[in-house]
């Protein structure tokens, strides 16, 4: 089956194709040459997009303040901002990957029974969660209680929080 003739073409067809990709790498590397090597020294930008990176930027205009948002705040709203919780937390009184949440809203914190709370979490459990402290703490919750358990990074609309701790404050405990 395999005689000298066989083996000679086979080698001949290996080597007549790596010279076609060899010449056409050449070809192309000359073609679509993406340094200034040989072509006349330094390349300019056609065009610049001015970014504003030099400038001092002006300092974000604030918002109302928590207070306001709360007292205004909808917990029908807040209802479907907790879908982002329910992966990890329940409002029939019992325990998930995090704590039951009714009755959070002025509860001490890290105080549900049966729930395994992180030494950091535990360490609060003289002070209460109120408004204010849910919306500290939701914004960043690794930044509020630095080494508590809780994976999530924070809900970064005002609105949001208020919306959810007003839903909050009306689950009982």
């Amino acid at each position: 089956m395999f005689d000298t003739m066989t083996v000679t073409k086979a080698g001949g067809a290996l080597c007549g194709s790596l010279l076609v990709f060899l010449l056409g790498n050449w070809a192309a590397s000359a073609l679509y040459a993406t340094n200034a090597g040989g072509h006349g020294g330094e390349v300019h930008q056609a065009y610049v997009i001015d970014t504003g990176a030099g400038e001092e930027a002006a300092p974000a205009e604030e918002g109302p303040d928590f207070a306001t948002l709360f007292a205004e705040a909808d917990a029908a709203a807040g209802e479907k901002v907790f879908a982002k919780c329910k992966a990890c937390h329940k409002v029939d009184g019992a325990n998930a990957t995090g704590p039951h949440l009714d009755g959070v809203v002025d509860r001490n914190k890290g105080s549900v029974d049966g729930f395994g709370y992180s030494d950091a979490m535990k360490s609060h459990a003289s002070e209460q969660w109120t408004a204010e402290n849910l919306n500290a703490f939701l914004t960043n919750p690794k930044a509020y209680i630095p080494g508590n358990k809780m994976s999530f990074a924070g809900l970064p609309k005002p609105q949001d929080r208020a919306n959810l701790i007003k839903y909050l404050s009306t689950l009982g405990g």
